[in-house]
């Protein structure tokens, strides 16, 4: 429950810092796609919180888990959007890092959470590209600016990208167990070392550069070799101390509570249409 109810939170909260953009996009393709995007990711949530509710929580108790900061969700959205090339660089390292860390997990022990996970990773794959076709054109055929704005996105955005793999693997509280059980099929570092080897030859395409003075190839490894993360960045933003923790809280607790109307709305037309039917069938 754990597992699948974070991963749940973390693509509704995961809406919040796109969402920001929807109105400030700057071509009207640009808009729709985006808004493509969040829609996608309030779809994952609802799948991955109907998987949860397979073992036996309800959806209230998930939600209200989340309100009142007892469960977690992914780090990575507790910080702030702030140029448009923050949009492209989410989709092209935050949904790379995602794809990679949720691809296992369709194979993974537990059926409602593998059969989820397979759309979940067809529609994470287009957000992949999207962002990757955005930071592109802006490279390609932007303005020195616009160039720059990009190169600070990924500055920004890298070690908070492979910060989402999870702590290391000999400081995971839950990966022992969760490999044990089948619901986690490669460890964090191993994960997190596979991102960074695809990552650097995709930056190399778009001509920006890592902000790691320690990446370099590791010819005995066959793999980069990369800097020393800093982890205690990391658990200061999981423990709720990071840049936007209490905004994105906040803001996801009013969007809930002004919601209200609308479930109501829902049930009562559901309770008209079961008595209508009752009365049918009398």
């Amino acid at each position: 429950v754990r597992q699948i109810s974070q991963h749940a939170h973390s693509e509704i909260v995961g809406m919040l810092p796109e969402g920001n953009w929807v109105t400030r996009a700057p071509t009207l393709k640009r808009k729709a796609i985006l808004m493509a995007k969040v829609q996608d990711e309030g779809g994952h949530g609802l799948y991955l919180y109907a998987a949860a509710e397979t073992l036996g929580t309800s959806r209230d108790q998930l939600l209200d888990a989340l309100h009142t900061g007892k469960a977690k969700y992914s780090s990575i959205f507790n910080y702030p959007t702030l140029t448009w090339a923050d949009i492209g660089v989410i989709g092209w390292l935050v949904d790379g890092a995602a794809i990679m860390n949720q691809v296992p997990i369709c194979r993974c022990s537990y059926a409602p959470y593998a059969r989820a996970m397979v759309r979940i990773c067809r529609e994470e794959s287009f957000h992949q590209r999207q962002g990757y076709d955005s930071l592109l054109v802006m490279m390609q055929n932007g303005t020195d600016a616009q160039k720059a704005m990009v190169q600070d996105a990924v500055n920004r955005w890298w070690w908070p990208s492979i910060m989402m793999f999870g702590p290391p693997d000999d400081q995971s509280p839950n990966s022992a167990q969760s490999m044990r059980w089948g619901i986690k099929r490669v460890s964090n570092d191993t994960l997190r070392q596979k991102f960074i080897d695809a990552t650097v030859e995709q930056a190399k395409v778009l001509g920006v550069t890592l902000p790691d003075p320690d990446l370099k190839w590791n010819e005995e490894r066959q793999h980069y070799d990369y800097g020393q993360i800093d982890w205690d960045e990391f658990w200061n933003t999981v423990n709720g101390h990071g840049p936007m923790n209490k905004e994105r809280l906040a803001t996801r607790v009013k969007a809930h509570n002004d919601g209200a109307w609308v479930r109501e709305a829902a049930l009562a037309h559901a309770r008209k249409q079961q008595q209508r039917q009752q009365k049918e069938a009398a």
